[in-house]
């Protein structure tokens, strides 16, 4: 596509509109929004279907699939994790944002960021499995119902975030010191 991509959402507007979606959706649901119950799914339907024998001796899958009876991939989780993906694309599209690039400081090769991306992003998703849920399921949707766990998991991200900034620095910034 061609032409000036449009200006990003006012971020205060953009937190206003989430808010409102998560309300929303706990209204309408009964339940928050949340992401890493999709990637379980995935990763048990492909269990399921790579090494069935596993997945039939193993307790944890045969319990999931047991409470899933039509299969782990139809659970609202998966609906909802393809509903952002398709609208995150048709948002790109309508804003002019289509592109491929690799976000990374300007000292950085491409390796080492796309490496950095995929450790920090399975800790990430091993961390959101021992927590019982990701940012958006455990800290947004829990803050947005009062949950203690849900504010706790909220400062616990942001901290660790913060604390590990300083160490990181380097890998997007052009100053040494």
């Amino acid at each position: 596509m061609t032409g000036t991509p449009k200006k990003y959402m006012n971020p205060y507007l953009a937190g206003f509109v989430l808010g409102f979606v998560l309300l929303s959706t706990i209204y309408i649901t009964g339940r928050g929004l949340g992401a890493s119950g999709a990637m379980k799914s995935v990763v048990v339907q492909s269990v399921n279907t790579f090494a069935p024998e596993y997945s039939e001796s193993q307790s944890y899958y045969s319990n999931y699939n047991d409470s899933h009876p039509d299969g782990p991939l139809k659970t609202w989780l998966v609906f909802e994790v393809l509903g952002v993906a398709l609208g995150a694309f048709v948002s790109a599209l309508a804003s002019n944002r289509i592109n491929v690039k690799l976000e990374k400081g300007p000292n950085v090769k491409n390796n080492t960021r796309i490496v950095a991306a995929i450790l920090g992003g399975s800790l990430f998703g091993f961390g959101s499995q021992l927590a019982r849920g990701c940012t958006s399921g455990s800290a947004l949707s829990g803050m947005a119902v009062m949950s203690f766990g849900g504010i706790l998991t909220m400062i616990s991200i942001f901290g660790m975030a913060y604390s590990l900034a300083y160490f990181f620095r380097k890998l997007w910034i052009n100053k040494t010191n």
